[in-house]
């Protein structure tokens, strides 16, 4: 029997009481499967003894103190305090709210003490301790590792131990292996049994890192054996055998086959500017993936402004030139609106019919932009969710392209897909992904990175500024404007809210429109612009800040990605610290689009914690997004940046795929070299990959 199918209720187990036992399921545990792999946060090392005296020379206090005397203080409700000493000190045990221990303490006794131990009132004081007879150490002498768990209300170390230790005994002795004997032998890895056991009640470190190895490594090489089953049933998802370009013989398809194609070409020759290198890398990987014989699957990723979006178009034109349509999903209005305005303007010369199709367009122009659309007569059309409606029909779908793919959800992604047959996929992140978790969120990918910039494109210029200390950023602001330039101001909300007193500090949209407007800047036209405007107001808005009629414009984070306004040269962001780095990031990029020298300000609380300091000090050293997502991933964790936590990747119970990136690399290729060896997995010693596949329910729930 596997791990994960051990289902017996909590409660068989001894000592397992009711109240315990709806404890246990505020953790999550009901059964001794989710019991045995709540693995501990942390171990304490009761290997040696750590006397009072050098309570400041280690993490905590370990030894055999004999108690003294006890004491109450306190009124009207009186606290223990229990003196004791060992053969180097003295020191005394704080009871709070425990006064019951007056009788498990007693005087004379000995007792093995560990806890955290500092000077207080003048006496070496601890009120965060355990205890155990002394006479009962060289029972539990074996354990001198014990686990530490995260606790919740009614429940204690001394009593998840013992229940843990309990189903170890009853359940964890005789387990079937979750893993090839091949890979064990070759990864010199623990049997689960042994891990199991060792990673709760280690002997010694070594023991304890041999689990911690093995039990990181089952998860990860789990996660990756289903994203290589993914991606092998992608390329296994046969397509047409594809069709020359137009006006090409299949000799000149083939010459061209790591090239830009004729459209292409024409279209790079019209722009007043060249491509950068990594632009033509990425246009050609994805002509490669085109030209193949299933369909693409591909992830682009580039910083802020380097040129995502025409890439795209390029693979747009490509399609075309195979007798098929693009469809652009993007997932705000206002963005689709922007590619749909720039896509027009560079691709229609071309003969490209441009389409924008969203839920607001009116059904006069709706109806015949659908007849068009399924008659084949629009090669691009670009928009939001309607673009995968019912009633919608394409001609031949051919490419699908997810700007901010991280926006939209699997089910979103295979409702559009489901409109062609087995069309091309390539999706676009304007929010860096370091390597590490493409590997993990994306593995089932193909990735094109464009890292550089184009030519002549300045750095920005990054300030913090206090909040106090914001009349100099004005000032800086007034000055950008008296020279002919824009500025963005942006803040964390949208209108003030005094029923949530955590807000009652944080300046809003719409007051700040009105403060700017009529008191700071009065001499220049100042917008706003938010998620609660229709989207004709924020579009004209927009078309009014883009040419020049509104210098300052106010907005939420609404503005983060695909607003393209070369002239504005200053981002103030308020509040700095209520956003994330790579929400910073993206607003950062919204300037330097144009040939002066722009400057962001990130105008923060004067009361910033030290996690605040550091996440912004970040943002003040690094330029590069990539860098950003990385020390973004450190500070916050890999489930909670770029909307990663949706995906349902991430449901790893010890192992973390940054931490232990080296590892993860060591798992996948080994579930990939299987996964190409035996697409099956139908070989003897592959079979119980499957079955855990098939009766692991945890593991199939990683995959969706």
């Amino acid at each position: 029997m596997f791990l994960k199918e051990i289902h017996t209720p909590i409660h068989h187990l001894k000592g397992a009481g009711s109240q315990t036992c709806q404890a246990l399921a505020r953790l999550g545990i009901r059964d001794i499967a989710s019991l045995l792999s709540y693995y501990p946060r942390d171990w304490e090392d009761r290997s040696r003894i750590i006397p009072l005296s050098q309570w400041n020379k280690a993490k905590q206090v370990y030894t055999v103190v004999t108690v003294l005397a006890h004491e109450w203080f306190g009124y009207p409700k009186k606290t223990l305090k229990v003196h004791i000493e060992d053969d180097t000190a003295r020191a005394e045990l704080i009871c709070f709210n425990r006064p019951f221990l007056e009788k498990q303490l007693e005087v004379g006794k000995s007792y093995l003490v560990w806890g955290q131990f500092s000077y207080r009132f003048g006496s070496l004081q601890s009120s965060s301790f355990e205890f155990e007879h002394a006479d009962r150490v060289q029972k539990t002498a074996e354990f001198l590792f014990l686990p530490i768990y995260p606790l919740t209300a009614g429940l204690s170390q001394k009593i998840l131990r013992r229940l843990v230790y309990q189903a170890l005994q009853l359940y964890g002795k005789s387990l079937e292996d979750e893993l090839p004997g091949s890979v064990l032998q070759q990864q010199a890895l623990l049997d689960k049994t042994k891990a199991l056991g060792a990673i709760h009640f280690p002997k010694n470190k070594d023991e304890l890192e041999a689990a911690q190895r093995r039990i990181k490594y089952e998860e990860l090489f789990y996660l990756e054996v289903l994203i290589g089953r993914r991606a092998l049933e992608r390329q296994n998802t046969l397509r047409r055998t594809p069709a020359p370009a137009q006006g090409q013989t299949q000799a000149q398809s083939q010459e061209l086959e790591d090239k830009l194609s004729p459209l292409q070409k024409r279209l790079a020759e019209r722009l007043p500017f060249e491509l950068t290198k990594g632009q033509i890398n990425a246009i050609t990987e994805i002509n490669r993936d085109m030209s193949g014989p299933h369909s693409m699957a591909r992830l682009l990723q580039g910083d802020v402004g380097s040129g995502k979006t025409l890439v795209s178009f390029m693979a747009a034109l490509r399609a075309l030139e195979e007798g098929g349509q693009t469809a652009l999903l993007a997932p705000t209005e206002l963005l689709a609106r922007q590619h749909a305005e720039n896509a027009a303007k560079i691709l229609e010369p071309l003969g490209v019919s441009v389409a924008f199709l969203t839920g607001n367009v009116k059904a006069a122009g709706r109806s015949a932009l659908l007849k068009a659309l399924a008659a084949g007569n629009i090669h691009l059309v670009i928009g939001t969710h309607a673009l995968f409606s019912a009633g919608l029909q394409y001609h031949k779908l051919r490419l699908v392209i997810i700007d901010e793919q991280h926006r939209f959800g699997v089910l979103q992604r295979s409702a559009i897909l489901a409109k062609g047959d087995n069309p091309d996929l390539l999706m676009m992140s304007a929010t860096p992904i370091p390597r590490t978790l493409a590997l993990t969120v994306f593995g089932d990918l193909d990735v094109s990175v464009i890292s550089d910039l184009p030519p002549g494109r300045k750095p920005v210029k990054t300030h913090l500024a206090r909040q106090s200390n914001e009349q100099k950023v004005y000032d800086f602001v007034r000055k950008e404007l008296q020279a002919g330039h824009q500025a963005y101001f942006v803040y964390p909300l949208i209108e003030g809210d005094s029923d949530r007193s955590d807000q009652n500090n944080l300046k809003n949209a719409e007051a700040m429109a009105k403060r700017l407007s009529q008191e700071v800047f009065p001499e220049y036209n100042v917008a706003l612009v938010h998620s609660r405007l229709d989207e004709e107001q924020k579009r004209l808005t927009m078309n009014a800040f883009r040419t020049g009629q509104i210098q300052i414009l106010v907005a939420t984070s609404v503005v983060e990605v695909g607003v393209d306004v070369p002239n504005a040269t200053c981002m103030v962001v308020e509040h700095a610290e209520r956003f994330g780095l790579s929400a910073l990031h993206q607003l950062r990029g919204r300037v330097g689009r144009g040939p002066a020298q722009a400057y962001c300000f990130l105008v923060y609380s004067d009361r910033l914690t030290e996690d605040g300091k550091q996440r912004l000090k970040v943002m003040l050293e690094h330029n590069d997004g990539f860098r950003i997502a990385e020390e973004d991933l450190k500070l916050r964790g890999p489930g909670q940046i770029a909307g990663i936590e949706q995906s349902g990747y991430l449901s790893l119970g010890l192992a973390d795929p940054i931490l232990d990136a080296s590892l993860l690399e060591t798992a996948r290729g080994d579930a990939f070299t299987i996964l190409k060896q035996d697409p099956g997995l139908l070989e003897p010693g592959h079979i119980v990959i499957r079955q855990v596949l098939e009766r692991a329910s945890p593991f199939t729930q990683v995959a969706l």
